[in-house]
């Protein structure tokens, strides 16, 4: 009994390492030309007051799951993700500026399973008020399509506890509605951000 016990132990420490050796994060690499370039223009309309800092990052993920090994014992995928910080040009109070490359992370075979192939799904734009962040995000779909997108936010969260709160690493995020008839008797009391995408040519 001692004996298959000591095997199994040996085997399990064999088969965690190997598998530890297996999803070994991969050094991913940026795409030395990078081609589909667009800007992004975040619109403010009827904040009641500044925010602290206003931030933008571009969100990647590997969308063939196929060339990433399972993990151990789950069997489950964890795809890889990546964000990368957006540039913000601050051109007045309402309006910030950046730009984005769809195409900026390397397609390659990081794990020695075939080709992954990254993707953007999103980029996302927080503007950020105490220890509160507003969120908003554009799709690719609409990036590739040069279209706006809308959110709609309350006035009162602007003056919340949270916003007043010393910032921390765990803000709290208010994702806002879709249209501005979601709030109701409230619809009045808001602001909103639009964000633009247009394609920039070389």
């Amino acid at each position: 009994m001692k004996r298959l016990i000591a095997v199994l132990a040996v085997s399990l420490a064999i088969t965690t390492t190997a598998c530890g050796q297996a999803m070994k994060q991969p050094d991913i690499k940026l795409n030395p030309h990078p081609k589909m370039r667009y800007e992004i223009t975040l619109t403010i309309e009827g904040a009641p007051g500044p925010f602290d800092a206003v931030e933008g990052s571009a969100g990647y993920e590997v969308e063939n799951s196929s060339c990433v090994p399972l993990t151990p014992f789950s069997g489950a995928t964890l795809v890889p993700r990546k964000h990368i910080p957006m540039a913000l040009t601050r051109v007045s109070d309402k309006v910030y500026r950046g730009e984005l490359y769809v195409d900026r992370l390397q397609d390659e075979d990081y794990f020695g399973l075939g080709l992954c192939r990254w993707s953007m799904p999103f980029a996302d734009f927080d503007l950020q008020i105490g220890n509160l962040a507003f969120a908003h995000a554009i799709a690719l779909k609409d990036i590739l399509a040069s279209k706006s997108v809308t959110r709609y936010f309350n006035n009162r969260s602007y003056f919340s506890e949270d916003a007043r709160s010393k910032k921390d690493s765990h803000p709290r995020v208010n994702g806002g509605n879709a249209e501005r008839s979601d709030f109701g008797d409230e619809s009045k009391n808001t602001f909103s951000t639009t964000l633009t995408a247009r394609e920039k040519f070389q």
